[in-house]
């Protein structure tokens, strides 16, 4: 199998960059239609709509229904159609990102990703996590392409919420270790090829950015300060997790996640936090040295990733309750195999257990 490595046409980073959406657009369509949700068209909206102001392009509004499903990109499919839009761009969050991808792609228009948030790699690649209506994940949907533009703005996104850049920095930790997983098993990647170095490179960067300065970009997030950490940190989440997952693989961390989503007291929780959690019971699988998982533990706790199962709000650890999590994330077209290590659901089960106490140990907590 060739060695596949994909990305995005273009990425741009850096504060005040939501004030060139439409320059940018203007060059991929002469009418957009731009999925946002109710609050960031209220924050967003008119610095949005002034960056279309002395441009061709002529942008149309339309409400994100809050879930990644195929219902509501049907819906925005029949609105792309009547409306005539011949672009498609996604303000906001992951889910709607993944939404105007599937749209996009359904279309046949080009996308821009333009994030106002960093929780997610979701923005760079070429594929779309499906969920049902009641937020199950259901599948993923692979697209031929990656999003013609990815544009961040820093300056905005150094003003979200802390937590959801924390959780961001839990999607990318996985990153490498997946990475390392797909690469020592010769797995398929999401690009649909092996793992090239560049990729692993990449997904390795991306650790050791989230090393050096995750820590120091919490603590410049929380005093509303866009330090260089906090950029580093933004294009960590962002850009090298995103390369890193798609042309490196997914394996363990995100199959547990799927998993994870089958129980509905963790539904409001965030992506990179289920998946953060994912992390440690995969290294649990894999049986990582002692001083290295606790090294790691440490980290998480530092940033303020969820490192047991009472923070994701799973209280009842009980085999009847975990075991549907478990079975899901073991399902077999799940990326869980693409650990090098034979897994099943009752491995996955103990190994959330022990990630648990794990967890539990290192916060100093029964």
């Amino acid at each position: 199998m060739a060695k596949i490595f994909i990305s995005p046409a273009k990425y741009v980073q850096g504060p005040g960059e939501m004030d060139n959406l439409g320059t940018y657009s203007e060059k991929l369509g002469s009418k957009a239609l731009c999925l946002i949700s109710a609050g960031g068209l209220k924050r967003s909206g008119d610095q949005i709509k002034a960056s279309f102001a002395n441009v061709k392009t002529e942008i149309i509004f339309e409400n994100f229904n809050g879930e990644c499903s195929y219902k509501e990109i049907d819906r925005l499919v029949e609105i792309v159609k009547e409306k005539e839009c011949d672009l498609v761009i996604g303000v906001g969050g992951g889910k709607i990102f993944d939404t105007a991808k599937a749209v996009a792609y359904k279309t046949g228009n080009p996308v821009v990703v333009c994030p106002t948030i960093a929780s997610t790699d979701a923005p760079c690649s070429a594929l779309s996590v499906i969920y049902t209506e009641e937020g199950v994940f259901q599948e993923y949907l692979f697209l031929p392409a990656n999003p013609n533009l990815v544009i961040l703005d820093t300056e905005i996104i150094s003003k979200s919420p802390v937590r959801l850049t924390v959780s961001g920095m839990g999607d990318a930790m996985a990153t490498y270790f997946e990475a390392k997983a797909c690469a020592d098993s010769g797995a398929g990647t999401c690009a649909g090829g092996t793992v090239s170095v560049a990729a692993l490179g990449i997904a390795k960067l991306c650790y050791d950015t989230l090393i050096s300065d995750g820590v120091k970009a919490k603590i410049a997030l929380e005093a509303k300060a866009l330090t260089p950490s906090v950029e580093r940190v933004i294009e960590a989440n962002t850009l090298l997790s995103g390369i890193g997952f798609e042309s490196a693989g997914l394996a363990g961390a995100h199959a547990i996640h799927n998993g994870l989503t089958v129980l509905p007291e963790c539904h409001h929780m965030q992506h990179g936090e289920k998946v953060n959690f994912g992390t440690l019971t995969q290294l649990v699988l894999q049986n990582m040295p002692e001083d290295e998982l606790f090294e790691l533990l440490d980290w998480m706790v530092a940033v303020g990733l969820p490192v047991t199962l009472a923070e994701l709000g799973i209280t009842d650890t009980s085999r009847e309750h975990l075991m549907p999590a478990a079975e899901a994330a073991a399902a077999e077209t799940d990326t869980l195999h693409n650990l090098p290590e034979a897994v099943d659901a009752d491995k996955v089960y103990y190994a959330m257990l022990a990630a648990d106490a794990f967890g539990r140990t290192v916060l100093g907590v029964d």
